[in-house]
């Protein structure tokens, strides 16, 4: 038995009543920001998880803020996102990319930086070589420094999202203006042209010949090996850090890469130093990928559990 109509309309004012109090407070929040961060977004913007990825991406910065303990005031961020393509996905692949015109691309890129007072980029998956050289010259034009680019090439799926005409550009114009540089080891062997690291020492050399192509930084992620440990390796001209955490074995694993890169920039933005935001970003995500089974997502790769520092 349907419930009364007075009840729907009883429940659907008080929704609308929590939104209009939720944007109040973040818009009071906004006016004590410490930091903005700025994300370009490529994948999981279509499909199941749509243009919802913001909201997630704003889920990993709030919670990043929990390992600041002498923060006192909450949210200290403001997501800008630029859309650089669309893609018709859900947990089994991606069935089609649309690419933003790189026009476009500029046009949110200025909107951005012109009102803003940005303090980290996120860089994820631009697919075509016009993206690339758009991004790039926006990155020129504000003079940003905190930049974060996550390479991405293939899906979790297994799905190309990468141009292979793109590789080249990006190499030549993103690598060399990023503060750090997150590659799986599919996509830095991609990069180098060269079989996917197998060992330590060979993650160790490949994240040395990405260094020469101009990044300041590279952490190169093992989550793609095997063994019982999931191993990174953060690696600069200056110093080496070995990051280990205990492999979860699940299946859900959809935007680890994201979910890093976007905790890392958190960090950065926050004012942290590079070491320290890549450490606390790794425990963030190896807790969302331990609670990712507690979620029931799609037939396929389920996204990890970011909100598992509430529920």
């Amino acid at each position: 038995m349907s419930e009364p109509w007075w009840i729907s309309i009883i429940k659907a004012v008080i929704i609308v009543n929590l939104v209009m109090v939720t944007f109040a407070y973040l818009t009071w929040l906004e006016r004590k920001t410490l930091g903005r961060i700025q994300l370009r977004y490529g994948p999981n913007r279509a499909g199941p998880f749509g243009l919802l990825q913001p909201i997630a991406d704003l889920v990993k910065l709030i919670r990043k803020e929990a390992f600041a303990p002498s923060s006192a005031i909450g949210i200290p961020y403001i997501l800008a996102p630029v859309i650089s393509a669309l893609t018709a996905q859900n947990t089994h692949g991606v069935s089609a990319i649309h690419d933003v015109p790189p026009e476009f691309i500029i046009a949110q890129i200025n909107a951005v930086f012109l009102d803003l007072a940005v303090g980290a980029v996120k860089i994820g998956m631009l697919s075509h070589p016009g993206a690339i050289l758009a991004v790039a010259a926006g990155l020129d034009r504000f003079k940003q420094t905190h930049v974060v680019l996550d390479p991405v090439m293939v899906a979790t799926s297994g799905d190309r999202l990468l141009a292979p005409a793109a590789i080249e550009v990006l190499k030549r114009e993103l690598i060399p203006r990023a503060l750090v540089i997150t590659p799986n080891l599919p996509e830095a062997a991609a990069l180098l042209d060269a079989p996917i690291a197998e060992t330590e020492d060979e993650m160790r050399a490949q994240a040395e010949q990405l260094l020469a192509l101009g990044a300041r930084a590279v952490l190169i992620k093992g989550g793609h090996a095997s063994g019982s440990e999931a191993i990174d390796l953060l690696v600069s001209r200056e110093a080496i850090a070995r990051l280990s955490a205990e492999r979860v074995d699940t299946k859900n694993t959809h935007g680890t890469g994201c979910t890093l890169s976007a905790a890392i920039a958190a960090g950065l933005a926050k004012g942290q130093r590079l070491g320290e935001a890549v450490a606390d970003a790794k425990q963030y995500v190896t807790e969302a990928i331990g609670c990712a089974d507690e979620l029931d997502v799609g037939q396929g790769h389920g996204p990890v559990h970011h909100f598992h520092a509430w529920w």
